[in-house]
């Protein structure tokens, strides 16, 4: 049931001709409470969508009592008249529930640059569906709602001693670090206030979302939801809390992973042996962004020549004599020179494992990416005809 397997939330999933093939396109998440926290992390990208900067308003209180979100319209690049529509969805779903305008968070995704008056009639038509057919069933409607180019719906629910955490996200394309990368909302029952929720969602964030660089491009809509009803009554030790959010954070990210537009290889980069996290993740990024690097695994060929190249341009500590590279289990390069024969490493699984030891340190860091395939190309270059 994604974010309603949780106690305290009731959602739903409606269909108001945003998208053309007539799928469900406007989800509602609310929260019933009894606590109305909320804590959001949104994209870095300067260039902000209206319901982007209507939410980092919104959320400044640590109080949500419901989100809406649209698929089929980014509602970005709109002017005023875009951010009027962001406003009006918040007032009309703060008039139907009861509740103040300035407590419900607005997301939306789809195709930058476009909205009328069409556009703004439909999310606020669909605004007042949802809320009329919110159920604790509604979760897996909602799911559905905020899809794009997503070939499936991503839910995860983790479950513990008397609490629970529920979420959905939605991402195929425009996967690259900036806090977040996707629209994503998780809710939980377990009872925490708004400075441990604010910390918690960083916190899982940042070593989950933030290292998937699907495609290294940044949306203007970005953004992750994390809802507390505090319905189990139970207040959780704050690792224990904080490891359970990292879980339901990492399924996600994975599922957004293996749906990755056009993608052929799901690559899982771990940098081991760093003198820091950071160099780790600099080092990860690095190679997850080198498209002679991404077209390589596509062709499944084990060119590890290209991952020191990769790694060469950043400012991490090491030596590139003294660098070891596995891919699927075998060590094709040790002290910087060949190793294993290329012919010794099966590329054709689309699961593809690439180890990097700097052997430098002790810090380690994973990135999560995906090959460049024609398919990528040939989506993005179609998107909005």
């Amino acid at each position: 049931m994604s974010v309603t397997a949780p106690a305290g939330f009731e959602a739903a999933g409606v269909a108001v001709g945003l998208k053309s093939t007539g799928k469900p396109d406007v989800a509602v998440v609310v929260n019933r409470g009894p606590l109305k926290v909320g804590a959001a992390v949104f994209t870095s990208n300067r260039a902000k969508a209206n319901p982007i900067l209507w939410s980092e308003q919104a959320i400044t209180d640590g109080v949500v009592e419901a989100i809406v979100l649209n698929s089929g319209g980014a509602n970005c690049f709109t002017g005023a008249f875009g951010f009027q529509t962001t406003h009006q969805t918040a007032e009309k779903a703060a008039e139907l529930l009861g509740v103040s305008a300035g407590d419900v968070l607005i997301c939306s995704t789809g195709l930058i640059g476009t909205g009328d008056d069409a556009f703004r009639a439909k999310v606020l038509a669909g605004t007042e569906q949802g809320i009329a057919e919110l159920s604790a069933d509604g979760g897996e409607a909602a799911s559905l709602a905020i899809m794009t180019t997503d070939s499936r719906p991503k839910r995860s629910v983790v479950a513990r001693d008397g609490w629970s955490l529920g979420g959905m996200a939605k991402g195929a394309g425009m996967l690259a670090p900036g806090l977040a990368t996707m629209l994503v909302v998780i809710t939980t029952d377990a009872v925490l206030d708004a400075a441990q929720a604010d910390a918690a969602l960083r916190s899982a964030t940042g070593r989950t979302f933030d290292r998937l660089d699907s495609d290294g491009c940044m949306s203007t809509n970005d953004q992750v939801t994390l809802l507390v009803s505090g319905a189990s009554g139970i207040a959780p030790d704050p690792d224990e809390f904080a490891a359970a959010l990292a879980e339901v954070s990492a399924d996600l990210a994975k599922q957004l992973q293996g749906d990755a537009e056009g993608a052929s290889h799901d690559i899982t980069i771990e940098v081991r042996g760093a003198a820091s996290e950071e160099d780790a993740v600099e080092v990860g990024r690095a190679v997850a962004r080198n498209n002679l690097f991404k077209a390589a695994i596509f062709g499944n060929d084990p060119n590890w020549g290209r991952v020191l190249a990769a790694i060469g341009t950043t400012a991490a500590a090491f030596d590139p004599y003294d660098v070891d590279v596995w891919m699927n289990g075998v060590r094709v390069c040790t002290k910087g020179g060949p190793d294993a024969p290329r012919e010794a490493v099966d590329l054709t699984p689309r699961a593809t494992d690439l180890v990097i030891d700097l052997n430098v340190g002790d810090q380690t860091a994973t990135i999560l990416t995906n090959d460049l395939t024609h398919e990528y190309v040939h989506e993005n270059s179609a998107y909005s005809s």
